[in-house]
């Protein structure tokens, strides 16, 4: 049922990027375009989406558990790492060369559409180079911690060691 449901949300959500013009390269653009001709169309739709999940975020987390899951799963981390805004700067850079963000290109592309089509290759390309620069990070940073906790045998170690011996 959890995954109907899920289907069912994904399938409002498109509509709802549909009809609030989200799809729209050209759109998206002019309401980005602040210095040409705005379009501030795109601020109703964003905060009607703020307005209804602002309503569902209160009644659904009123409730003991949610309908479909054990626990509800809301982030506790509070803090800001630099790559947040690393990642939040490519995006809103790609979204306004594009006038494409994940949703919308995924959305655009199930219809067929070409700019979307021809984007959502990059789109998953620059996900994949980043996976795989964040793994070589990871296993970097794990590879510097392990080299700190090694003990290294230092001349002095080596005299105390064959004196015991």
């Amino acid at each position: 049922m959890a995954h109907f449901v899920s289907f069912v949300a994904g399938l409002i959500f498109a509509l709802g990027l549909v009809l609030g013009g989200m799809t729209q390269p050209g759109k998206v653009i002019g309401f980005l375009d602040v210095s040409g001709p705005w379009d501030p169309s795109l601020a109703f739709v964003m905060g009607a989406a703020l307005l209804v999940y602002g309503v569902a975020f209160r009644l659904t987390t009123g409730r003991s558990k949610p309908v479909f899951a054990q626990r509800f799963q809301i982030p506790s981390r509070r803090d800001l790492p630099p790559r947040l805004f690393v990642g939040a700067g490519l995006f809103g850079v790609g979204w306004a060369l594009a006038g494409f963000c994940p949703g919308p290109a995924i959305v655009g592309a199930g219809s067929g559409m070409t700019e979307a089509l021809l984007f959502l290759p990059g789109m998953v390309g620059g996900m994949t180079l980043f996976r795989a620069w964040d793994g070589y990070m990871t296993e970097q940073r794990a590879a510097r911690e392990r080299a700190e906790r090694a003990v290294v045998p230092t001349a002095a170690n080596q005299e105390t060691n064959g004196a015991a011996a």
